[in-house]
């Protein structure tokens, strides 16, 4: 019966950020048995977000025997939806074939990518072939996403991926497992953030400290119009799996200790991938909960007044 109907409103509990409103949520009609995640709000009104590239006869494409994950774009609907789904367009020559997340930045002219190596253009030396790293890449028209280059500041020894750009695009998070140092990951994962200077250089990565990161994993950062980061987690305590997390950035750019979303926000299966406008009122996030079409799906969510 659940899937007989498009979208799934629950109206559960105390579910606001700050305990005292509460949330609708609906799975969307573009979900399907594939998985739907990497959600990155790009303006007011559109949003990209990772799933499997499809043929014309609905089947999975496949690169070296891989299912390609690739990065969509599509327009925000009054009411919610994502509609007018496309796929970004890469210049082919890119030999980009593995997407699991993107940004854009504010002013349209830069993508950021996680992604991997291919035959053919894995660099030289030794390294983990299934490590991710962050590549940038410029638009040109009748081109589509092209020029790219990998991050200078992406060691072939660590994976890096997530990317996640602040309001001003001047700030870049992303997830890495950098070792040694200060700077070095707590868990399997921390999240990183290094600062985009005025000549297109960047600044050595910087790990956001304790009360953000722990000795899990931490993943798929969003940093908020209000300066608030949410984050995925699944350090001890959650409700199961991959919980969200948040954490409100201090006036110096420390962070306050990250506080665990309440449910039905969260769910006993994994949560994450969260954004949210600018008014704190609707969003969107992705999870495997077992009401949903099959794998990771993306929900909307809006304040209820």
């Amino acid at each position: 019966m659940l899937k007989f109907f498009y979208y799934i409103i629950f109206l559960i509990g105390l579910i606001s950020f700050s305990q005292t409103k509460y949330f609708s949520i609906k799975n969307l009609e573009i979900n399907t048995e594939y998985p739907h995640f990497g959600l990155m709000q790009i303006n007011r009104s559109r949003v990209v977000f990772t799933s499997y590239l499809l043929d014309k006869k609905g089947r999975v494409k496949r690169f070296e025997g891989n299912p390609m994950l690739t990065v969509f774009e599509g327009d925000l609907s009054e009411d919610g939806k994502i509609v007018n789904v496309t796929p970004i367009k890469i210049d082919s020559k890119q030999n980009i074939s593995h997407i699991t997340s993107a940004t854009i930045s504010p002013n349209g002219k830069h993508i950021y990518l996680a992604t991997n190596y291919t035959r053919k253009n894995m660099p030289k030396g030794n390294f983990n072939e299934a490590n991710f790293h962050i590549t940038v890449g410029e638009f040109k028209t009748g081109i589509g996403w092209t020029n790219f280059k990998v991050l200078p500041f992406c060691k072939l020894k660590y994976s890096y991926a997530h990317p996640a750009l602040d309001k001003d695009g001047k700030i870049l998070y992303f997830t890495a497992n950098i070792r040694g140092g200060k700077n070095t990951t707590r868990g399997g994962s921390d999240i990183f953030k290094v600062d985009i200077f005025a000549d297109g250089t960047y600044s050595d990565p910087k790990n956001l400290g304790s009360k953000v990161n722990s000795y899990s994993r931490e993943m798929f950062p969003f940093m908020s119009a209000d300066n608030t980061l949410y984050f995925a987690s699944n350090r001890p305590n959650g409700f199961g799996g991959f919980d969200i997390y948040k954490s409100i950035m201090n006036t110096d750019g420390t962070f306050k200790k990250a506080e665990k979303l309440p449910q039905p926000i969260n769910s006993k299966q994994d949560d994450f991938c969260l954004i949210i406008d600018s008014k704190n009122k609707t969003g969107y996030f992705s999870s495997k909960r077992l009401e949903g079409k099959g794998d990771d799906d993306i929900y909307y969510f809006k304040q209820i007044d």
